[in-house]
């Protein structure tokens, strides 16, 4: 599988599974599915109460722990020097892992708490605790201000990303300052019946054999993003990851760039009331 090289040398695969929500049954099953297809890539967040369950699966799928990339992000009330240590210590203990992958600040919640918070993401870095440290939902004015007052630099900035939002102006400036660009709800989430229905993705799908979902997982690794395509269900779980028999043409990318929408449909980043 493709590996994108983040800032630190670390490798990140290009495709994870996503656990978003998944209740602790679903992800424990999802992740043992997803190893066997053949991801190496598993993202969980603390939020998500599926933590345990996904260290679970991990131990128990017989991969070795250095072949596995693992995610999980911090959430919102635990921001702060402090808490942040306490909170990754949770999470590390639940995870029953003796290090994660990658950690990320899960929202932006103000200049101050994230600049404290990423003083705490610098010493677990440090400690060796964490192999990459990043962020999720951060704009290019969060990332400015977080460069600029920050030792280490985000290695990660994990967003919303799908064909009717495509982030082309985010992800120049993040590959301007060296930081991977990763998306989250690739195929748009609840509005997927949006994606599923849409002419030119049909056509896209239908020219190459593959699935809607492929074509647009597809699209954004070839535009050298991270995506973690989130599912429960074994059939889908193997299909978001069969994508690298093939590849879309400067046509299919030209067509596929022209249905942006610029169409948010999780938390402005700015506006974040939880």
């Amino acid at each position: 599988m493709k590996k994108q090289k983040l800032n630190n040398d670390v490798l990140m695969p290009i495709i994870g599974l996503g656990t978003f929500r998944s209740k602790e049954e679903d992800a424990y099953n999802a992740v043992l599915t997803a190893l066997k297809a053949g991801y190496r890539h598993i993202d969980t967040a603390a939020i998500y109460g599926n933590e345990e369950a996904v260290g679970k699966a991990i131990k128990d799928s017989g991969i070795k722990r250095k072949d596995i990339f693992v995610t999980t992000k911090l959430w919102n009330t635990e921001q702060g020097y402090q808490t942040t240590i306490k909170a990754f210590n949770e999470s590390l203990q639940k995870l029953g892992l003796d290090y994660v992958d990658l950690y990320l600040i899960h929202w932006f919640k103000g200049y101050e708490n994230s600049i404290d918070t990423w003083k705490a993401f610098e010493t677990l870095y440090d400690m060796g605790k964490v192999k990459a440290i990043g962020v999720s939902n951060y704009n290019v004015h969060h990332l400015e201000h977080l460069i600029a007052n920050a030792k280490i630099k985000p290695m990660v900035n994990q967003v919303e990303t799908h064909i009717h939002l495509q982030n082309e102006f985010l992800q120049d400036f993040c590959k301007k300052h060296s930081i991977q660009l990763e998306a989250y709800a690739p195929l748009m989430s609840h509005h997927i019946e949006e994606l599923l229905s849409n002419e030119t993705m049909k056509e896209i799908a239908k020219k190459h054999n593959k699935s809607i979902a492929q074509i647009a997982i597809k699209w954004l690794t070839e535009r050298e993003i991270v995506v973690i395509p989130k599912s429960v269900t074994p059939k889908r779980i193997k299909e978001n990851f069969d994508i690298f028999d093939f590849s879309l043409d400067d046509e299919d990318m030209k067509k596929i760039k022209g249905l942006n929408r610029g169409n948010k449909y999780f938390t402005e980043f700015d506006n974040v009331p939880f």
